[in-house]
């Protein structure tokens, strides 16, 4: 969610009168989505793009709101979404096992508008904090990829998956040529605007499922996933003329690639030695080529 986007609410009752009345006193500030069921609850939850919030009814036919509370909450892709129960019982108990079922609060009806504006906006803060700290987490603050911590969470998930599965990984270490050289002769700005430029242009050249990160200063790691290593060669190849023709701030760069095919049983440390070790040779025979490990 971008500061200029509204945060987006789901409401979730099956009698539509219901959530005109949320909607009524909600949608100046928040992007209103709307289920009248839990089935439909569910898929909205899961599709692009997510809700921030979700405002649920508890007495619904065939699936009741803990159910569709719990359904959510134990899905990768939904658990972090933050729900709101809306219902008319006000026992402790029904509260409480609404909390256990992991709501993050509880509104009863009738519902009293300012009762529900001030929650909803705690809730919408809370959830912005969380994204952000999520955020600085996973991604490289100056260039805006994956960061190495990122890197080597996903990879050994990603290495198993391909022993499990028997398809091959390729990994690729990329060095920006004489980088010290740009900082040196160009500044620290100038240097930062080439990493975002060539960061941006990896993100841009790989597929979803693979993974672009900052590995650190000028250095780079691309994990090609269902990539053997004579594609990988291709693709690193198509990716090094497009750095050689990119012109970041006007100024030639190049890069140095280093790649290695993932060898059954072996561990990332390894495979990323080898890719290095590749990288090193590209370096000393000339910089701005792809060399195999």
């Amino acid at each position: 969610m971008s500061s200029s986007e509204k945060p987006a609410i789901l409401l979730v009752d099956d009698v539509p009168a219901n959530i005109q009345l949320l909607a009524g006193f909600l949608s100046d500030m928040y992007e209103i989505k709307v289920a009248t069921s839990g089935k439909r609850c569910i898929e909205l939850a899961g599709s692009i793009p997510q809700p921030d919030l979700i405002l649920l009814d508890i007495e619904m036919p065939e699936m009741n709101g803990y159910e569709v509370c719990q359904k959510l909450k134990s899905q990768t892709s939904t658990a972090s979404i933050p729900i709101i129960f809306i219902t008319a019982k006000d026992d402790d108990d029904d509260e409480e096992f609404g909390l256990e079922l992991g709501a993050v609060d509880y509104i009863t009806k009738p519902v009293r508008p300012a009762i529900v504006i001030a929650r909803v906006k705690t809730q919408i803060t809370i959830k912005k904090q969380q994204d952000q700290l999520k955020r600085m987490a996973l991604y490289d603050q100056l260039t805006g990829i994956y960061n190495r911590h990122y890197l080597m969470e996903t990879a050994d998930l990603k290495i198993a998956k391909s022993f499990r599965h028997d398809y091959p990984i390729s990994l690729v270490v990329v060095d920006i040529d004489h980088f010290k050289s740009i900082n040196d002769n160009n500044g620290h700005d100038i240097g930062d605007k080439v990493l975002i430029e060539v960061a941006k242009l990896f993100n841009h050249t790989t597929r979803k499922e693979d993974i672009a990160a900052r590995f650190g200063g000028e250095e780079f790691v691309l994990m090609l996933d269902h990539c053997d290593l004579k594609s990988a060669k291709s693709k690193v190849e198509s990716i090094r003329k497009k750095v050689e023709e990119l012109k970041p701030e006007s100024l030639k760069v190049t890069a140095s690639f280093g790649v290695a095919q993932l060898k059954p049983g072996e561990e990332l440390d390894n495979l990323i030695k080898r890719a290095d070790d590749a990288l090193y040779e590209a370096k000393q025979t000339g910089r701005n080529k792809v060399v195999l490990g």
